[in-house]
């Protein structure tokens, strides 16, 4: 398995990644931008989504195309943050052409992180700040664990984080996941191996192997609300709106291949599918078949990466995997 140079989303060629956190809330936002607009589906699995604008990533909708993506914390008050990305475009003039208006579209989706131990005591809600603020920093290289949207995230056992992988399939296409983790399952069994295992390339979270024998048990989990992972999926492949809602959909056995239980009732699981159209495909049902695949190969991995590079902060609940 190859991966791209960076072995991150922005291995997809004029894709851009954006973070900014609050370490004292505990909580921040994550944006994907790129050169361009690109097209955009989204499959939501998990019970209790958290979502703005995936109304529109619907194939029969006008709109077949945004100008940026959205993943935070913060519930229902993070959905505040893609305002502050599309106010922060508009002044730069992106935006769907409406009459002598430019409405920039930025769909998003959010996590719940209200009870990890951070001050949510705010006078005001800080998420639209936390939007444009991570806007203003996208690029091509960023910092994985506990930043942007993964900066609260939490799973059963463990501190969840901000991950991505990336993979070069034999046609020369090129697939990346992006993900904030916080599951109300694990992502690992015993706190040594990973579930993702399998798909680990070299030892980009470890190198631990996989798990001696199985789990006798049930796994842990939260049990409760505070809960949801939350991702991207990107290609350069030239791919419809459906078919990146296809390449989404298989991307969430990816997520059921690193986190368990995954799509819970508790959880709001969403995974965005996007494709910048750079390259044709030479064959539309094997191209999107091993394109989906791959989407799935490189969430698992990037669900491993996010936890493993997770960094302590003070007022944590929860350990870091590598504490």
């Amino acid at each position: 398995m190859q991966t791209g140079l960076r072995n991150l989303i922005t291995d997809i060629a004029g894709l851009r990644v954006g973070n900014a956190q609050d370490d004292n809330i505990k909580t921040g936002t994550t944006v994907l931008i790129g050169d361009a607009p690109f097209t955009c589906g989204v499959s939501v699995m998990g019970g209790a989504p958290g979502t703005r604008e995936t109304d529109l990533l619907a194939p029969d909708k006008t709109v077949q195309q945004v100008d940026a993506l959205t993943l935070s914390g913060g519930s229902a008050f993070g959905l505040d943050a893609p305002s502050g990305v599309a106010d922060a475009l508009r002044t730069q003039g992106r935006g769907f052409s409406v009459g002598d208006q430019t409405v920039p579209i930025v769909p998003g989706a959010i996590l719940f992180d209200l009870l990890n131990g951070g001050d949510k005591k705010w006078d005001s809600n800080p998420y639209k700040a936390l939007g444009a603020a991570a806007l203003e920093a996208v690029s091509e290289d960023f910092t994985l664990g506990s930043v942007g949207a993964g900066t609260g995230g939490t799973l059963a056992t463990h501190k969840g984080g901000l991950g991505s992988a990336s993979m070069v399939l034999p046609s020369g296409h090129t697939v990346g996941a992006l993900v904030a983790v916080n599951a109300l399952g694990d992502a690992s069994p015993d706190g040594k191996h990973f579930w993702a295992a399998p798909w680990e390339v070299g030892t980009e979270f470890g190198g631990n192997g996989l798990m001696p024998s199985a789990p006798s048990d049930l796994p842990n989990t939260k049990l409760s609300s505070h809960n949801t992972t939350i991702a991207i999926v990107a290609t350069d492949a030239d791919l419809t709106q459906a078919q990146c809602t296809r390449m989404a959909t298989a991307a969430h056995d990816g997520m059921a291949r690193a986190l368990v239980p995954a799509h819970t009732p508790m959880d709001g699981d969403l995974i965005f599918g996007v494709s910048t159209n750079a390259k044709p495909l030479d064959n539309d049902i094997a191209d999107t078949l091993w394109l989906g695949h791959a989407a799935a190969t490189c969430l698992a991995r990037a669900i491993a990466r996010g936890v493993w590079h997770a960094t302590p902060k003070e007022g944590d609940t929860l350990p870091c995997f590598r504490a």
